[in-house]
C-alpha cells in the first residue's frame, strides 16, 4: 500500500476526510500523541485500525467529536458531572468514558457497553472531525505495545505503507496520550492519568478513585476498560528498568553495566554524572517536560546499536508526573529496583 503524505493545511485535511469518509486511515495529529484514525461508525473501517496496529482485540477505542453537543449521539447517559469537567477541559487533552448509544459498534467498545469520548484541542484534528461529520476512532498511530508518536516522523517509521495516509502537524503539544476517566461508577474513577490531572479534576468536579491499575499491572483475566491498561506498553526494543533512589545510588548501581549495550534515560544536566551513555527526558522535577519529551526519548534509544538494557530514573508520581510515571512503568513491563 502506497502512504500519502499529507500537510496539515486545506488540502490536506479535505483529502484526509475524503480518506476517512470512504473507509480508510489516516494518521492525524492531535494535541496528545497522532492518532490512527477512522469513521468509527464503519465496523469494517475499525477493524483495519486493529490490523494495522496489531492491536489485541480486548483493548477499546476513543472516539473523537469536533463538538460537545455530537456527544450525544454517542452515549445514552452525559451526567452532569462529565458535564461539568468536560465545560472545563473541552476540547483538550481528558476522555471521559459513559455508556454508549446503539449506534457505536461493538468492534470500538470490544463488546462493552460503554464508549470513551473525547474532543481534540489540535485545529488540524478538530478540521478533519468536523469535515468528515462523523466522530473518528483514533488510538495512537504506531505498533501496538510500542513507544506512542508524537511527531509526523515516528509515525512514518511505523505506519508506513499500513495505512492510506499520515497528516504532517509538527510536534505534539502534550506529548502523552489524554486522561481517561470513567463516570460508569460514582465517584469517577480515574483509568489512565494525562495532561489534566487527578488535582484538577477533583478541584472540578469533587473526590474521584484512581484505579489499581494505573500503578500496577492488570490483575489475571481482569477486563480492559480504557486504553493504555494493557500490562506492557509504550515499550522500545531494548528492556527498561525503573531505578528508584537518589542520583548518586543510580550512578553506583549502573557503574558496573557494559556502556555499549546500556544506556541511561535520565534528567537533563545528569548526563555529565553518570557513568553511561546517556538519553534525557525532560527536566528533574517537571513533570510537563518529561511528558513532551518521554515517548520521543524512548525512539531515540531505538535508533541506537546494540542497546539491550534501558535504566530509567524514577519520575515523581504526583499531578502530570503520575502520567509519566504510568508510561515508564508500562515500558518497563512493571519492572522497578528501589535502592
Amino acid at each position: 500500500m502506497e502512504t500519502l503524505l499529507l500537510r496539515g493545511d486545506e488540502n490536506g485535511i479535505k483529502k484526509a476526510a475524503e480518506i476517512l469518509k470512504s473507509g480508510g486511515l489516516c494518521a492525524i495529529p492531535t494535541e496528545t500523541v497522532y492518532g490512527l484514525a477512522a469513521n468509527s461508525l464503519d465496523p469494517q473501517a475499525v477493524e483495519k485500525i486493529f490490523a494495522a496496529k496489531g492491536r489485541p482485540q480486548d483493548n477499546p477505542l476513543i472516539i473523537h467529536i469536533a463538538e460537545t453537543d455530537e456527544i450525544y449521539r454517542y452515549v445514552t447517559d452525559f451526567c452532569q458531572k462529565a458535564k461539568k469537567l468536560t465545560e472545563k477541559f473541552w476540547p483538550g487533552p481528558l476522555t471521559v468514558i459513559l455508556p454508549k448509544s446503539k449506534e457505536v459498534p461493538d468492534v470500538v467498545t470490544c463488546g462493552m457497553d460503554s464508549v470513551a469520548v473525547r474532543m481534540p484541542s489540535n485545529p488540524i484534528a478538530h478540521k478533519i472531525i468536523k469535515e468528515c461529520k462523523v466522530a473518528l476512532a483514533a488510538p495512537s498511530a504506531n505498533i501496538s505495545g510500542r513507544p506512542s508518536p508524537t511527531s509526523f516522523e515516528h509515525v512514518y517509521e511505523d505506519m508506513n505503507g499500513k495505512i492510506d495516509a499520515i497528516v504532517d502537524g509538527g510536534q505534539c503539544r502534550y506529548g502523552l496520550e489524554s486522561t481517561v476517566i470513567s463516570f460508569l461508577t460514582d465517584p469517577p474513577r480515574l483509568l489512565r492519568p494525562g495532561a489534566v490531572t487527578p488535582e484538577n479534576i477533583e478541584e472540578t468536579i469533587g473526590e474521584i478513585v484512581i484505579d489499581d491499575a494505573v500503578k500496577n499491572k492488570l490483575a489475571e483475566g481482569q477486563k480492559v476498560l480504557s486504553p493504555g491498561m494493557k500490562y506492557k506498553h509504550y515499550a522500545p526494543k531494548a528492556h527498561v528498568k525503573i531505578i528508584k533512589g537518589s542520583l548518586e545510588k543510580f550512578c553506583d548501581y549502573v557503574t558496573e553495566y557494559d556502556s555499549k549495550t546500556t544506556i541511561a534515560l535520565c534528567f537533563e544536566g545528569e548526563q555529565n554524572t553518570i557513568p553511561l551513555p546517556c538519553v534525557t527526558y525532560g527536566k528533574c522535577g517537571d513533570g510537563n517536560s518529561q511528558a513532551q519529551q518521554l515517548f520521543a526519548a524512548l525512539h531515540t534509544i531505538d535508533k541506537q546499536t546494540g542497546i539491550k538494557t534501558v535504566f530509567a530514573r524514577c519520575p515523581e508520581s504526583t499531578g502530570i508526573g503520575l502520567a509519566v510515571y504510568n508510561r515508564l512503568i508500562r515500558a518497563a513491563g512493571f519492572e522497578v529496583i528501589e535502592l
